[in-house]
């Protein structure tokens, strides 16, 4: 008999039945079922619902259960619906009536909700620790460039000379962010839902302090009816972790162009490559276009839970049910994709001359020989038709910036005078940017002094 059948007459349909099982995908998080309940009957014996025996009887069995799980020996069934009747029908059938009182003033609604809970509480500090480790190895990386230069692009035309470390630290700075958000998320997952019951809390005098307390969570729910329909939380961490693989898939974007041979900034390690089983010359950067594919389905993880929840009346629907897969898939997409990107990062090799090249060949002296003219007192926007129409005459006489003669300038500006080329040299501009947060080589070494610190601790 089902734990709720006495209100039923007939035999659940077996599509029913497997329609309505969450087993296949809830089993997973069987070890905070057995933490929540283990702390559950706690709390029972110290309130006086069990004895110290039934107690004892009740966590010793609910240990074996979790070791029958971790082997395998454990059966599984869609009659018993989901993860928590599984454990109670074992439980029973090693304790008896012992295992029968374990669900005094508790519900699936806040035992699901507790299990969730505990679940992302460990993996946001797993996904945090991933990204502090990707972090250290873009500053290593960083360190190591300091003083390699490379063109920075808008609109993918070559914009203004960088180093490769203060594009590396743009994507630092995105993946920082991201850290700090998962640590805000974890702070409103660590709030103890058991013991609010089905949804009004119970005439038990039930100690949820002492649960709190027992299973390290920071604060208890305030209002029983929130804390069964709520799932702010785990939109919360999907948006979290859909932000971390929007920004690791625009990294994986710039890395996968910057691998091609149009390129050839750079290349990538050939463990994260694939080849072609026609062409025998191709290396494929697969593990970053899935990347890249990867994060659609978590940005549809994320508007799965929010048109689940859009239109819930209160307070818990078997809707909620649905809210499991978008979840798990998303925590285990998120913690590989960072792990990808480290050993991608870690693994990368800097081709220094095309970078150097590509900064050389190029028009992009054209900004500082614009404020060039603008500290000489040419008004900017004069100063900026001046050199438009120079890059113009660069063009059509197939010359680069770098090539020109002070005589050539002067044709467009007799303000330009010989110190120009100190002015214009893409290892000078590095060195004279001035403002905060510049791409300048003190600025980079700055930041890298600073964000050291802040990964130390």
């Amino acid at each position: 008999m089902k734990a709720w059948g006495g209100r039923f007459k007939g035999d659940t349909d077996p599509l029913m039945e497997r329609f309505s099982a969450s087993i296949n995908f809830d089993w997973v998080l069987f070890e905070y079922d057995i933490e929540g309940s283990k702390a559950h009957a706690e709390m029972l014996q110290k309130i006086g619902i069990l004895s110290r025996k039934e107690k004892d009887d009740i966590v010793s069995a609910l240990d074996e259960i979790k070791k029958e799980i971790q082997e395998g020996k454990f059966l599984f069934s869609n009659a018993l619906e989901d993860i928590h009747m599984h454990i109670e029908a074992r439980l029973i059938e090693k304790t008896g009536d012992a295992g029968k009182k374990l669900h005094t003033g508790r519900s699936r609604n806040d035992q699901v909700s507790l299990d969730m809970r505990m679940f992302l509480k460990e993996e946001l500090t797993s996904i945090d620790e991933n990204l502090c480790k990707l972090l250290k190895n873009l500053i290593e990386k960083a360190e190591k460039e300091k003083r390699t230069i490379m063109p920075g692009y808008t609109h993918m035309q070559r914009a203004q000379v960088i180093t490769f470390a203060h594009y590396l630290m743009a994507y630092y700075y995105m993946l920082k962010r991201d850290r700090e958000r998962i640590k805000d998320v974890r702070k409103w997952v660590d709030v103890l839902p058991l013991g609010s019951g089905a949804l009004a809390g119970s005439t038990i005098p039930l100690d949820r302090e002492f649960v709190r307390e027992t299973l390290g969570f920071s604060k208890v729910s305030e209002n029983s009816m929130d804390a069964v329909s709520d799932r702010d939380f785990v939109l919360d961490a999907i948006f979290g972790i859909a932000m971390i693989m929007m920004h690791l898939s625009r990294f994986s974007e710039d890395v996968i162009i910057f691998s091609t041979e149009e390129f050839s900034f750079l290349s990538l390690p050939d463990e994260l490559c694939t080849g072609s089983s026609l062409m025998p010359h191709k290396k494929n950067p697969d593990a970053l276009e899935l990347i890249r594919g990867k994060t659609s389905r978590v940005i549809g993880d994320l508007f799965s839970i929010f048109s689940l929840l859009k239109a819930l009346p209160m307070t818990y629907n078997r809707d909620l049910q649905e809210d499991k897969e978008p979840l798990f898939h998303a925590v285990h997409t998120v913690k590989d994709a960072i792990s990808i990107m480290e050993l991608c990062v870690k693994g990368m090799l800097i081709n220094k001359e095309k970078m150097e090249k590509a900064v050389y060949d190029s028009y992009m002296p054209a900004v500082e020989m614009a404020e060039y003219l603008t500290i000489k007192g040419v008004p900017f926007r004069e100063a900026h038709g001046v050199v438009g129409r120079l890059v113009k005459g660069c063009e059509e006489s197939g010359k680069w910036l770098l090539d020109m003669k002070i005589e050539d300038m002067k044709a467009y500006s007799q303000v330009f005078e010989h110190d120009i080329f100190d002015t214009i040299n893409p290892y000078n501009v590095l060195s004279n940017r001035k403002t905060t947060g510049a791409a300048s080589f003190e600025g980079v070494d700055r930041e890298i002094d600073t964000e050291k610190i802040y990964l130390s601790h």
